[in-house]
């Protein structure tokens, strides 16, 4: 009885060895050997499957010694049999294809978005590998403006939709742009949600005018008028920033319905008024420099955007007629400071003080 049953399993396992393997099958195997040019594969059958490079890679940057190792289990269609050399071609990507294929078009009836690498690019637009399958991308869908260079995009893994397929034939159209244009919209909601005075956002300059900035804040523009861009005076924006910078602004104010957003760049603790009252007080000598002259006395700047007013009393311990008798633009004088006045943010300098400091009383502004 014993002898019977081990007659049997050897014929089993001898016509096991010999099972036979023909063109069209799809066969599991075990790797044996990887190189960067082929898999060598073990099929329990009397021929050897090997599969070359372009059968298993779905693009020429990939290296077959990295994504695969000997033990891995692979699912193959023989496209070539051989008993006499004893070797079986396969095919990873024909094995595959058809189930994934039918994961491409699950994917286009749910509306999700797919990923894969631009491997040619081709008259009126590109190729792209998806899941073993080859979708092709319109130029006009490709997201590449019309003049644009569609080879930009070869080589990169791309986010589309499928927006026509033709199931029989396997094939399939998608659109790099539906996915820009949807991400676009949502981009756009979250941000007239989340919006509100005095939130910072990072912008590219996009554009200048004479009256301010436009910046970019990631498909949303905004306008820093000419005064929020710097505390000084300026005749226009290009003197603090130019097309392209990269600069930190916060909303000052905007409507959602019209889509207007009022930006802010110059900081508060660069007012130069905050400057001032931070380092100087009444009492305190500055160097100070001459700016302006009126019939009334004479500005001079305190700190770059902070003047003061050197009354036509106060320039010097005599009667003076008019400040250019005694004093120069672009001259730099010591003053002292003889008041603040915080609520109209002007400041009153004194050299007389400095002369005959005993004898002498602040000066009314009454004459401004």
């Amino acid at each position: 009885m014993n002898e019977i049953l081990e007659n049997e399993n050897f014929e089993e396992l001898l016509n096991e060895s010999f099972r036979t393997l023909n063109t069209g099958d799809t066969v599991t195997g075990v790797i044996t050997s990887v190189s960067a040019a082929e898999l060598t594969v073990d099929l329990g059958a009397k021929v050897t499957g090997v599969i070359p490079y372009d059968e298993v890679a779905e693009d020429s940057s990939v290296d077959l010694t990295k994504v695969y190792k000997v033990g891995d289990t692979v699912v193959a269609r023989a496209t070539r049999v051989s008993d006499v050399e004893g070797m079986a071609v396969l095919s990873v990507k024909q094995a595959e294809r058809t189930n994934s294929f039918r994961k491409i078009a699950d994917a286009a009836e749910a509306g999700e978005i797919l990923s894969g690498k631009v491997t040619d690019v081709v008259k009126g637009g590109l190729v792209v590998s998806c899941k073993y399958n080859r979708v092709f991308i319109p130029a006009g869908q490709s997201g590449v403006p019309k003049d644009g260079d569609l080879n930009t995009l070869k080589g990169k893994t791309v986010r589309f939709k499928i927006i026509d397929m033709d199931p029989e034939k396997s094939r399939a159209v998608g659109s790099i742009r539906v996915v820009e244009r949807e991400e676009r919209k949502a981009k756009l909601e979250e941000f007239w949600a989340t919006i509100e005075e005095g939130k910072s956002y990072t912008g590219t300059v996009k554009s200048l005018t004479s009256f301010g900035a436009f910046v970019d804040l990631g498909g949303i523009d905004g306008m820093v008028h000419t005064t929020e861009l710097t505390w000084a005076k300026i005749k226009h924006p290009s003197e603090v920033v130019s097309v392209g910078q990269t600069i930190t602004v916060y909303v000052k104010s905007f409507d959602r319905e019209k889509k207007r957003i009022s930006l802010g760049y110059k900081k508060a603790e660069d007012d130069p008024w905050v400057q001032f009252t931070t380092k100087y007080a009444v009492g305190d000598v500055a160097p100070v420099k001459i700016v302006s002259f009126m019939s009334f006395g004479a500005f001079a700047e305190v700190l770059p955007g902070a003047d003061g007013l050197i009354h036509i009393s106060q320039i010097a311990d005599k009667r003076v007629e008019k400040p250019a008798d005694e004093l120069q633009i672009g001259q730099v004088v010591d003053a002292k400071i003889v008041g603040i006045d915080e609520e109209k943010k002007k400041i009153s300098l004194s050299i007389r003080a400095l002369l005959a400091p005993e004898s002498v009383e602040p000066a009314s502004e009454d004459a401004e």
